[in-house]
């Protein structure tokens, strides 16, 4: 991909960006309740989430994008530069977690058995390796501490960074139709990311989503989103210009 491409397409890959930052988190958090509960790490859902050379996982494709989206700003913030590491070091401690989750789901019962059958005078073969799964237990919950640190530390600098695309409908689109997954991941952060990003003018969202979804031809998708955009500020000229637009829509398809 060539640099000129890529920032003719920004608009997108920052909200694939944000869209596999998300999903990234939503499958993390998940996972990390359940061995906080179990002890046990799924390596399945683990392996699926990073994916591999031949078909890339959710958070491979986090990686990639970031690396596009940060390394090809033309202005090259260093909120940029912080969040390409943390999504970078995020991958790469996720691809150790998963390795850590299939020793323990495979090896340290393996050991347990093998120490089991084994003769009390040959004991003493396992005898120095049973320390090894608890050791691994032990990694298991360090890379769990650092993604969540990491990702924690992302979702306060994300809106630094997106704020430069306050003007971008694709983004907004997305936090617009998929606002119940962006509530779940931002939790208590989420007012601050969506007045971080529009700068305390949320209407402006969804103005934005309510265009690109009339020019993708979403009718009732674009009405709620202005209707969401006039209920917060009636008084907007461009809240108004948009609903006249719609209103006008809505008046030409209605039989």
């Amino acid at each position: 991909m060539s640099k000129a491409w890529i920032q003719a397409k920004l608009p997108e890959f920052v909200r694939d960006m944000f869209r596999y930052f998300c999903q990234s988190c939503r499958y993390l958090e998940e996972q990390f309740d359940s061995y906080s509960k179990s002890g046990v790490m799924d390596f399945n859902q683990l392996q699926e989430l990073i994916g591999k050379d031949s078909y890339k996982g959710i958070l491979w494709r986090l990686k990639d994008t970031a690396h596009h989206v940060f390394r090809n700003d033309p202005d090259d913030p260093l909120e940029g530069r912080f969040l390409d590491w943390g999504l970078g070091y995020i991958f790469h401690e996720s691809i150790k977690l998963k390795e850590d989750s299939y020793q323990q789901l495979n090896y340290a019962p393996w050991l347990k058995d093998m120490d089991g059958v084994l003769a009390r005078a040959k004991r003493d073969i396992a005898g120095p390796l049973s320390h090894v799964p608890m050791q691994t237990e032990e990694s298991m919950r360090r890379e769990i501490d650092r993604i969540k640190i990491i990702l924690a530390q992302c979702k306060r600098i994300l809106p630094d960074y997106l704020v430069r695309h306050s003007n971008n409908q694709l983004l907004a689109r997305f936090i617009f139709t998929q606002n119940d997954l962006v509530r779940e991941v931002f939790g208590e952060v989420y007012q601050e990311l969506v007045d971080g990003i529009y700068l305390d003018q949320q209407e402006l969202m969804f103005i934005l989503a309510a265009q690109s979804l009339r020019l993708g031809g979403w009718v009732d998708e674009a009405q709620a989103a202005v209707k969401a955009a006039y209920d917060l500020n009636p008084e907007s000229k461009i809240v108004l210009q948009e609903k006249k637009i719609i209103d006008n829509w809505l008046t030409r398809i209605t039989p």
